[in-house]
């Protein structure tokens, strides 16, 4: 009879069990629907349905130790006494810990606060300051966190003196392995302290034009006028046109007419295209005509050309088309289009 009771309860049991453990089956289902929903859901109705989904996980382990007679009582004293005879026995360790733990965040903080105000003021050297302040905030960040984590691991009684022989040993297998990532680190080096570019200038690489957003030891970010971005590997930047350490210069080339003076419309536009820097300031030296640069089939070729700062030489280009269109126009110099003369061969 007892044996009958005893198959019984492992029964019932068993069922109950297989009960809770098809609800979190459900649940979990249910709730892999709603995610692919994410884009309809709040941040924090996504944070309140995984909570949840971990509560009743949480009560359904409990239910079912609860329903094989897991004795809660005598394992929360058990737990309890170790967990205090621990804490005890380690509060000095502890301390420590959040001591060196405090010590090292606040070192991080105070290497970004600082490095993060170098190079705010205007100088000739702001870029250069921003780029070496942002390498040396990461080499910092880096250094510290592994100091801390030797630091943590040797209060806790674990001897470092190997962990750090098995990382030389396993630093010169992976430079042995990862050649290409050692180029990387080598390269972006001497990018930085070599001063090739800065953040902030605009280069060209691998047919690439763009400005510099970021510059590690590794990889360089770069972002065009579409607001692309490009990625590269610094040990694959072999060549490289950087555009922002002289003036640029804008280039209009146009043509007149055959009949017309050309030394007169020089002239003319000498007088009239130098007061564009009223409406562009970053022109820094008038736009003035070279001269005749071409005797093409139709037309008398000039080049106009206007120096501005870095890169800025897009917007006065179009200016001055424009411009030079207006003057021409005004003084009724002709614009020749491409055009044919027939004759037509009379019999004698």
């Amino acid at each position: 009879m007892l044996n009958l009771n005893v198959l019984s309860n492992v029964t019932l049991n068993s069922v109950y069990t297989a009960l809770i453990i098809l609800v979190l089956f459900a649940i979990f289902i249910y709730e892999r629907k709603l995610l692919k929903r994410e884009e309809s859901l709040s941040k924090l109705m996504i944070v309140f349905i995984f909570m949840l989904s971990f509560v009743l996980l949480i009560a359904g382990v409990i239910g079912i130790m609860y329903i094989w007679n897991y004795d809660f009582n005598q394992y929360f004293q058990d737990m309890g006494g170790t967990l205090l005879s621990y804490i005890e026995q380690s509060v000095g360790r502890i301390i420590s810990t959040l001591l060196v733990i405090f010590i090292a965040l606040s070192v991080m903080k105070i290497s970004k606060t600082t490095l993060n105000r170098v190079g705010l003021k205007e100088s000739p050297y702001k870029r250069r300051k921003r780029t070496i302040a942002k390498v040396t905030n990461s080499i910092i960040k880096y250094i510290i966190g592994i100091l801390m984590i030797l630091i943590v691991l040797s209060i806790w009684g674990v001897n470092v003196a190997p962990a750090l022989a098995g990382l030389g040993i396993i630093g010169l297998v992976i430079g042995l392995g990862a050649q290409r990532f050692i180029n990387d680190l080598i390269s972006g080096f001497f990018i930085v302290f070599e001063h090739h570019f800065d953040v902030g200038d605009k280069i060209e690489v691998q047919g690439f034009k763009g400005e510099v957003t970021s510059i590690g030891l590794k990889t360089t970010k770069l972002r065009n006028w579409k607001g692309e971005i490009k990625i590269v590997n610094n040990g694959e930047i072999s060549t490289l046109i950087n555009f922002s350490r002289n003036p640029s210069v804008a280039v209009v080339e146009f043509g007149i007419a055959y009949k017309e003076d050309a030394q007169k419309a020089m002239d003319i536009l000498n007088q009239e295209l130098p007061k564009l820097r009223l409406e562009f300031p970053v022109i820094i030296e008038d736009p003035k005509i070279l001269g005749v640069i071409d005797l093409a089939s139709s037309s008398v070729n000039m080049r106009a050309i206007a120096k501005t700062l870095n890169e800025e030489h897009y917007a006065v280009e179009r200016a001055m088309r424009k411009r030079i269109k207006e003057i021409l126009d005004e003084n009724h110099i002709e614009i020749p289009f491409p055009q044919v003369v027939v004759y037509q061969r009379e019999d004698k």
